[in-house]
C-alpha cells in the first residue's frame, strides 16, 4: 500500500489482508511486500508461460492446477503452459495469489497496488481483464526442485480467514460517549447485515438505527482502516483499505488490527456482530501475532538453508 502519502489524500490500498498477503509471498519466498493479486468475489484462470512457485491464503476458495487441488496456505508448483484456475466458494470473499518473483509492475508514489477509485498504479490503474499479461521478477534458482504440492504450510488460521460466524473485537471511538447508552448496548449486541453497496472502500452495515444523545456538526478528521463510522441514518460502515484519508461522521468504534482480515472477508448480505475490547488487549493480541510471524520466518528460513 501508500502508507506515506496520507497526508495528501491518497488511500493506503494494497492487499486489504495485508497480513494474509504477507504469509502468501513468504510461502514463495518472496519479500513480504512483494505484489500479488487479489481475487473478490470471483474465478479467475492464468495461464503460466513459465515455470513458478505458488501460494494463497483467504477465502473458501477452490484452487486446481489441472486436477490437483491446490489448498490455502501450501506452496505448490506450476509448470510452463500450464493454467491455474481459482473457484469462489461459500465463505469469505476474496483471496490472494502470490507468485514466486512477484508482479513486475513499475511503482507509482512508492508501491505497486492499484488504486481503483483513482485509477493509478497496478495493471494500468483498473482491475485486470481476460487477456491482461503480467510480467514477473526472476524466480529463485531452485525453482525447479519444488514439488507438485508442499507437505508444509502455513497455519490453518493464517491460511483460511474467513471466519463464521463473523465477529469482530472492537476498541471505543472517539465519539463512542456521544452515543445513548442504547445505541451502544445494540452496537454491541445485535447483528448487523452487510450490504451488497459494500466495497474495497468500507463495509456497509444494516441494522436497528444508532442514536446519538444530541446531533452536531464535526469537523473532518483523521480515519483509518478499521474505523467503524456512523452515516447519518444511524448505520455503521466498517471502513477498509481504500478508505478516505478524513472523515466527517462520528467514530463509534475501530476494528483491532488483527481482526482487519475478517472484516476483509465480509460478504454481502452475511451477519457480523461485535466485540469490545481494551486497547491493551487489541495491543497484546497485535505482538502475539507478529512474534508468531517472526517464528514462522526463521522456520522457513530454516527449511531453504
Amino acid at each position: 500500500g501508500r502508507a506515506r502519502w496520507r497526508s495528501a489524500g491518497v488511500s493506503v490500498g494494497g492487499a486489504l489482508d495485508s497480513f494474509a498477503a504477507r504469509v502468501a509471498n513468504l510461502l514463495v519466498r518472496n519479500p513480504e511486500e512483494s505484489a500479488l493479486l487479489e481475487l473478490t468475489l470471483g474465478g479467475l484462470r492464468i495461464r503460466f508461460e513459465e515455470e513458478r512457485r505458488i501460494a494463497w491464503c483467504g477465502g473458501e476458495f477452490t484452487a486446481r492446477i489441472g486436477a490437483t487441488k491446490i489448498p490455502a496456505g501450501r506452496p505448490a508448483f506450476v509448470r510452463a503452459k500450464e493454467e491455474l484456475d481459482f473457484e469462489a466458494g461459500p465463505r469469505g470473499c476474496r483471496a490472494w495469489l502470490a507468485i514466486a518473483g512477484g508482479i513486475d509492475l513499475p511503482y507509482v508514489l512508492g508501491s505497486r497496488a492499484t488504486d481503483l477509485r483513482a485509477g493509478f498504479g497496478g495493471w494500468e490503474g483498473r482491475a485486470l481483464r481476460d487477456g491482461d499479461p503480467l510480467s514477473l521478477g526472476p524466480s529463485p534458482a531452485d525453482a525447479n526442485d519444488s514439488p507438485r504440492l508442499a507437505s508444509w504450510g502455513a497455519p490453518t488460521a493464517w491460511a483460511r480467514t474467513a471466519a463464521r460466524p463473523a465477529v469482530l473485537q472492537v476498541v471505543q471511538g472517539a465519539e463512542w460517549n456521544e452515543f445513548t447508552p442504547e445505541a451502544r448496548t445494540m452496537f454491541l449486541k445485535q447483528a448487523f447485515a452487510v450490504s451488497p453497496r459494500s466495497d474495497r472502500m468500507g463495509a456497509r452495515l444494516a441494522g436497528a438505527a444508532l442514536q446519538r444523545t444530541h446531533e452536531r456538526e464535526l469537523l473532518s478528521e483523521a480515519v483509518t482502516p478499521g474505523t467503524v463510522q456512523v452515516a447519518n441514518d444511524g448505520q455503521p460502515i466498517v471502513l477498509l483499505g481504500d478508505c478516505q484519508t478524513i472523515g466527517g461522521y462520528p467514530k463509534i468504534a475501530h476494528v483491532i488490527s488483527v481482526d482487519l482480515p475478517r472484516a476483509a472477508q465480509l460478504q454481502p448480505n452475511e451477519n457480523v456482530r461485535f466485540r469490545e475490547v481494551s486497547l491493551a488487549n487489541a495491543s497484546t493480541l497485535f505482538l502475539e501475532r507478529e512474534n508468531d510471524l517472526q517464528r514462522f520466518r526463521v522456520g522457513l528460513a530454516l527449511r531453504g538453508s
